[in-house]
């Protein structure tokens, strides 16, 4: 059994995760593949008997925790504006999203209809990829201002980037949602920033 802080917070860390692997595939063309699946794979977790669960192993949000770490470290050199911007935008479109109940019941039918297609498919099958980011781009990306990517336009102007980026973002909102249903609160970040962080710090320990 997970530590009450870290399990309350640990879909925050998917936040951060999912923010940290939109950058860096934007700005490098690929990401460790294992974060990258755990997310993903998070968004079709409907119905997990724990928080954890959601994610698989607590390792597999190791870049989420080091992420959180560095964004609410004293140190101000260790922050990263892109990251925490890309989070801002995150949480932002989960409250949009919360608060219409139709995109909600299309969000859970279209998830519903990738879960049947992993019958068929394999999960590492591109056309899951596809699915997540049609999503993401049909029902939750409409609820606010569009989140500008930065990164390498070599990459950023390839499809199969996009649809990755996309699928990452929605995998994002979907840890938001699960954080605010544990009790999370943008003001959090702001208020209970300690308090965050050694949850953070404890859940590294806990994956070394």
């Amino acid at each position: 059994m997970l530590d009450v802080d870290i399990e309350n917070n640990l879909a925050l860390a998917g936040v951060a995760q999912a923010a940290a692997l939109v950058q860096q595939i934007a700005r490098k063309g690929t990401a460790n593949e294992e974060y990258v699946e755990a997310s993903l794979s998070s968004i079709l977790v409907t119905d997990p008997e724990t928080p954890q669960q959601v994610f698989g192993k607590l390792s597999n949000l190791s870049l989420g925790y080091h992420t959180l770490v560095a964004q609410l470290s004293d140190k101000q050199a260790m922050k990263d504006t892109e990251i925490t911007r890309y989070i801002a935008s995150i949480l932002g479109l989960e409250r949009k999203l919360s608060r219409k109940n139709k995109a909600m019941s299309e969000l859970g039918d279209r998830i519903s209809h990738v879960q049947r297609q992993l019958a068929h498919v394999d999960f590492e099958n591109p056309q899951v990829v596809t699915s997540l980011a049609s999503i993401y781009s049909d029902i939750v990306s409409p609820l606010a201002p569009r989140i500008q990517v930065a990164g390498n336009p070599d990459y950023l102007s390839q499809p199969a980037t996009q649809r990755k980026v996309r699928a990452l973002l929605l995998a994002g909102v979907r840890s938001a949602v699960m954080w605010r249903q544990m009790g999370g609160k943008r003001r959090n970040i702001l208020f209970k920033r300690k308090q965050i962080l050694n949850s953070a710090v404890k859940a590294l320990r806990l994956i070394n």
